[in-house]
């Protein structure tokens, strides 16, 4: 049960005065706390500004939504996060890159109750929160924090055609093929339509029985990734391994994202087929 109003005017004072002792109360009942984030709208301001979370740029400690905006890139608009189930995991998730890159920094929420309290189109002064891993990524207007040429780098032709390639040899796998503003060193990632639920939240909901079919997800693709590039290049006489390497792009997106392949026995034998490539003949 959340606290009342009371209980919640005493926890201001350390939260404010006494960061070590707030710390273990929240470590404590922060789950519990968050849950008002979600059910209570008129104590949600109190609520937010007694939340603590860990983040990309926190290290081992907590900030709080007063220290993540202080810390906004120029041109940065929103407050980014991604849900998940285990912090390292997420620390470790290839959404996070292009972020990373720009230095924004993304809470990472890893307990069930974040799935819900962040879909309540929540604010907190005056800057929406955002899922890193739903629609489009929108941050070329955020300059990076070194010279990563690279990165912005366009995409050749060759690429291009390659990605609508991968496009068509997925069908319906996906709900789309895109070049990635997020990736700057993985090949491929997987994120959620626009308009679609975030993708934790549809696989929390799915184990629970509370979802029917799940939404097709987007994969994009690094425009700018070695593997990539090479695959774009290949001869059309190489048009078995182009599809090949179309579905084990998705599959090792999936598996990145804690998923498994759809078909593990077609995932099996394309690998197969890619790895007798490499090894010499006799």
């Amino acid at each position: 049960m959340l606290p009342n109003a009371g209980v919640l005017g005493e926890l201001d004072k350390p939260a404010q005065n006494d960061a070590e002792t707030y710390i273990r109360v929240w470590e404590t009942f922060g789950p519990v706390l968050k849950e008002g984030l979600y059910e209570d709208f008129e104590r949600r301001p109190s609520l937010l500004g007694l939340a603590r979370f860990k983040t990309t740029a926190s290290g081992s400690g907590w900030h709080s939504l007063k220290d993540y905006v202080g810390s906004f890139r120029e041109t940065q608009t929103a407050i980014y996060y991604m849900t998940g189930t285990d912090l390292t995991r997420l620390e470790a998730s290839p959404q996070l890159e292009g972020f990373r890159a720009r230095g924004i920094e993304v809470l990472l929420l890893p307990d069930p109750v974040d799935n819900f309290w962040v879909t309540a189109g929540i604010e907190y002064d005056g800057k929406l929160l955002k899922s890193v891993t739903q629609g489009a990524a929108d941050l070329t207007k955020i300059p990076l924090i070194e010279a990563h040429e690279i990165v912005d780098a366009p995409a050749t032709e060759a690429v291009i055609g390659f990605i609508k390639s991968v496009k068509a040899a997925l069908g319906n796998s996906v709900a789309d093929v895109r070049a990635s503003e997020r990736l700057t060193e993985s090949a491929v990632c997987l994120v959620a339509p626009e308009t679609g639920m975030d993708r934790q939240l549809e696989r929390l909901l799915a184990r629970t029985g509370q979802l029917g079919a799940a939404a097709k997800p987007v994969l994009e693709i690094n425009p700018r990734h070695d593997l990539i590039a090479a695959l774009a290049n290949l001869g059309d006489t190489e048009q078995t391994l182009r599809e090949d390497a179309a579905h084990l792009l998705l599959d090792e997106a999936r598996i990145m994202d804690g998923e498994l392949p759809e078909d593990a026995k077609a995932f099996s034998q394309r690998l197969a087929r890619v790895m007798q490539r490499c090894v010499p003949n006799g």
